[in-house]
């Protein structure tokens, strides 16, 4: 699409970011965006939750702070209007977790169910992350510990082990709040939220958007329980190929990251974590904070100054 040349849009689509902002005034703009997909797990109000989440995502890892939202839903005709009521639920009680309100929506009869967000905040234009100012030499920090992908596919044959289960709904239902919120007090220079493309396909994204390399540390990463067994087992969800055709062309893989380790790098995530470039003499208080708040978050690598590849994996 041609892009549209608006003084007041700050960000637009051009360069593959999380969330639109739109200038309203000197101190405030709009931070809009909009996500919805197919159930990932059995039970409907949970559903709804993680598809909130998922949605929530996109405002705070602009550093934005989400204010109302409008419901995206596709549901069969014949359907169970219990079972899309308890989605709605589950939906709304998520986004009034975050402090925002659920004030209208939109719904289409159709045969397959999909559900979520559009949803609109606001943000001191001054303090907007985006996912291409990062910087040589800031640190990269991961917040939420990778893995969705195979597991909700490991639940989808049947094969998924309870505690994985209830390990990947407690990670995807978390709100990213608390790590947008705290990254307003640090000095980050970028961000993303890493959800479908996976890691390596968001972090391509800020690496070629910033003009840097990524170095990425695989021993440093965190995976959800029971991830790395069904990766060893060949348990990859449909879009893992096609993150790896994205995105493998630009990363460089040192020949010591085990071969699970490696697919889970491309493993679409579902409301997943932030991958945050910050000033390193911010890195220790900003994980302290976080882990305080009961996010899991670490350091996980670093921004060098751009080579090819766009990203290393050591």
């Amino acid at each position: 699409m041609p892009r549209l040349d608006n003084p007041r849009v700050l960000v637009g689509f051009d360069k593959s970011d999380d969330a639109g902002v739109y200038l309203l005034d000197d101190h405030t703009a709009l931070v809009q965006t909009v996500d919805f997909f197919t159930p990932i797990v059995d039970e409907p109000e949970i559903f709804g939750q993680v598809a909130a989440a998922n949605s929530l995502s996109d405002v705070y890892a602009m550093g934005g702070r989400p204010l109302t939202a409008l419901s995206v839903t596709c549901y069969p005709g014949s359907g169970d209007p219990a079972v899309l009521g308890a989605i709605m639920r589950g939906g709304q009680a998520k986004i009034h977790e975050a402090g925002c309100v659920v004030i209208g929506g939109h719904s289409v009869a159709d045969d397959e169910i999909k559900f979520g967000y559009a949803v609109i905040g606001t943000i001191d234009p001054a303090k907007v992350r985006t996912n291409s100012g990062a910087r040589s030499g800031d640190d990269l920090v991961l917040t939420k510990r990778l893995g969705t992908g195979v597991i909700s596919t490991a639940l989808k044959r049947e094969i998924a082990k309870p505690e994985h289960i209830d390990a990947m709904v407690e990670s995807m239902s978390q709100l990213n709040r608390a790590a947008g919120e705290a990254m307003g007090r640090y000095n980050v220079h970028a961000a993303t939220d890493i959800t479908g493309f996976g890691l390596l396909g968001h972090g391509r994204e800020m690496a070629e958007g910033s003009s840097v390399t990524l170095e990425i540390d695989h021993s440093k990463l965190e995976f959800l329980p029971g991830a790395l067994d069904y990766a060893r087992q060949g348990v990859f969800p449909g879009g893992q190929k096609n993150n790896r055709l994205f995105a493998q062309s630009a990363v460089g893989m040192a020949d010591a990251v085990p071969a699970a380790v490696v697919e889970l790098l491309y493993d679409p995530q579902t409301s997943g974590g932030l991958l945050i470039s910050i000033a390193p003499a911010d890195t220790d208080a900003l994980l302290e904070e976080l882990r305080a708040a009961g996010v899991v978050a670490g350091k996980m690598g670093r921004v060098l100054e751009r080579t090819t590849p766009a990203i290393r994996v050591i």
